[in-house]
């Protein structure tokens, strides 16, 4: 194999290939965590359209119902909330291990309000672990919690670790319905008050190396099955919980069971587990065309001249929308608990949001934002029925041991 170069940030040295794909070391925990049992009856998986397509407007969606006003003193409630997260001192967050938002968050956070933000960043099912650890010892550190859905809905959620964060909102610029695309804050847990999301964007992009292939070449969802693109396509690994089984999970429901086996056996994809190797071989051309990866991802590779298109809207299947990390939660018994409502408060507010989608190059679900830095293959067309895989039910589904097991099946046979 060429140990050529790119200028972007060093690839990760000779990457050894064998057979037809490759597994690299697990992004989330490798092992699948129970789903939970609790049903959300509120959200149908499916059913995602022009009210979640940010820069317009458009009716609201599911629970339509505004929230409630916030009493009349909720001014003073605020400044009291303020002051006593800076008698703490600190708030301590885990979130995404992204770069911009490791700087950016603490920053405009102790700007604001004179409190020091520690920020743990790196994959959630690490910092699960760590955090599962501390608190079997009788240690609570972590106040709050920027994560995607695997992590809240089937470990954080169902092991009672949070803290309902919708009577913790004081702000009319948070409890605004009117202020959010869903005509109402959105809370994913079937309590409809612990895990608040805070992005919306699609996910399932098609990105291709146009220095070695032309993105015009794909017209169809079937083109990927041709003969000529076979050990040309990358994916996430499909068979542990995360990124990968949505993928895969969605794959086999909008276009069937041959369809994925065919894409995901017999083309020969590369296979890993993480978004940087995925992300390097595109760049490299060694896999010309990837599924999944995120803005966070592309738009780097882009900026440093790279070639990228991506292929969206195509027929046969519209494509999936997801929060990506955008999904907050305020983990119990915290070690600064006014710091804690503040910064939840402060995420569900205009400001924190902001900041909080522009690091992360996603799409705010707030009215007020126009989500001008997102790329436009993340945006939502206004009309369209995208599949939403951080639908309660889906997320549930397909994560469930059962669901891994199909798709292990499915490749194998």
């Amino acid at each position: 194999m060429s140990q050529d170069r790119v200028s972007r940030r060093g690839f990760l040295g000779l990457i050894g290939l064998g057979g037809s794909a490759m597994l690299i070391s697990a992004c989330q925990s490798s092992a699948p965590a129970p789903a939970p049992t609790a049903a959300k009856p509120a959200v149908a998986p499916t059913t995602v359209a022009a009210a979640v397509a940010p820069k317009t407007e458009a009716p609201a969606a599911a629970k339509p119902a505004a929230e409630s006003k916030p009493a009349a003193d909720w001014q003073q409630k605020w400044e009291a909330l303020v002051e006593g997260a800076k008698k703490e001192g600190t708030v301590v967050v885990s979130g995404p291990p992204t770069q911009a938002v490791r700087n950016d968050l603490p920053k405009a956070f102790k700007e604001r309000f004179g409190v020091e933000l520690e920020y743990l960043g790196g994959r959630s099912g690490d910092l699960m672990t760590r955090l599962k650890s501390e608190r079997a010892a009788g240690q609570y550190t972590l106040d709050a919690m920027i994560a995607g859905a695997t992590t809240l809905y089937t470990q954080a959620y169902p092991d009672k670790m949070l803290d309902p964060i919708k009577p913790e909102l004081i702000t009319p610029e948070a409890t605004d319905g009117s202020k959010w695309r869903r005509g109402g804050l959105w809370f994913m847990d079937p309590e409809d008050q612990h895990i608040l999301r805070l992005s919306n964007q699609l996910t399932l992009q098609i990105a291709v190396n146009t220095q070695f292939m032309q993105p015009s070449e794909i017209v169809s969802w079937k083109t990927l099955l041709e003969p000529q693109y076979k050990g040309k396509i990358s994916v996430y690994d499909p068979t542990v919980s995360g990124p990968g089984s949505a993928t895969g999970s969605y794959i086999i429901e909008a276009l069937g069971d041959e369809y994925f086996r065919t894409l995901y056996r017999d083309q020969d994809p590369g296979v890993s587990r993480e978004e940087r190797q995925l992300s390097d071989w595109l760049a490299r051309g060694q896999y010309p065309i990837t599924l999944g990866l995120s803005s966070s991802e592309l738009e780097p590779l882009k900026n440093d001249g790279f070639p990228i298109v991506v292929v969206r809207d195509l027929p046969e299947a519209a494509g999936t929308v997801s929060a990506g990390f955008g999904l907050v939660a305020m983990i119990n018994k915290p070690a600064h608990p006014n710091a804690a409502k503040l910064f939840v408060n402060w995420m569900a507010n205009k400001e924190g949001s902001e900041v909080y989608n522009k690091a992360q190059v996603t799409v705010s679900n707030r009215t007020d934002i126009e989500s001008i830095w997102a790329p436009d293959y993340v945006i939502p067309k206004p009309g369209v029925n995208y599949f939403d895989i951080y639908s309660w039910e889906f997320t549930s589904r397909e994560r469930s041991p059962e669901a891994l097991e199909r798709i292990k099946r499915l490749i194998t046979k």
